[in-house]
């Protein structure tokens, strides 16, 4: 099954524009998929007091985490979709990836020498898809590159999702560009998907 996991607050966003376009085109194609809506589920990315105390057992008092954590479980193919804020994910993202990909369930970390081997190889496809107001290559060479050296290369691969399986598709100067050019991403992205 895919699991779309979509980090955007506001409906009006190029960002909701092609979660509706990937979703139209896998429900005219009856494919299995589930979204896991960050801000409109109410996700908290904070951290609690209350579940850092389980943290470090790999677990959490937040009913929420677990039901995204069964969906991973469902998943076959992940389908990541945001925006780049300040060369990097979201915090709503990030802070999914903090409080769902537990020890125990995402990964299993060596205790002898700290190295994580990744648990959901369940999953066998990840695209990663963003955008941002400025080009994939100024992301990639000016900013340390946050979204393939940190995210897919180390974060995603730590958790079991291999970079040889792993695409990164980013829609640039996402303000600046034409109406056509969006519409034509839209088309391009619900084929792909």
């Amino acid at each position: 099954m895919k699991t779309i996991v979509y980090a955007h607050p506001w409906d009006g966003s190029y960002n909701h524009a092609i979660l509706t376009s990937i979703t139209k085109k896998l429900e005219t194609k009856k494919e299995p998929f589930q979204v896991i809506n960050l801000y409109k589920d109410g996700f908290n990315p904070v951290f609690t007091a209350e579940e850092l105390k389980h943290f470090h057992k790999g677990e959490t008092p937040y009913s929420l985490v677990k039901d995204y954590q069964e969906k991973l479980k469902q998943s076959t193919e992940l389908v990541f979709i945001f925006p780049v804020w300040w060369w990097d994910l979201p915090a709503m993202l990030k802070g999914f990836i903090d409080k769902v990909m537990l020890s125990g369930f995402a990964f299993i970390e060596d205790q002898n020498t700290g190295t994580l081997k990744g648990l959901l190889t369940n999953i066998k496809k990840t695209t990663v898809i963003s955008t941002s107001t400025t080009d994939k290559d100024y992301i990639e060479s000016e900013a340390g590159n946050a979204i393939q050296s940190v995210f897919i290369n180390r974060t995603l691969a730590d958790l079991g999702l291999k970079n040889e399986s792993t695409k990164w598709i980013h829609f640039s100067r996402v303000n600046l560009t034409t109406d056509e050019k969006r519409k034509q991403f839209l088309k391009e992205i619900s084929q792909i998907i």
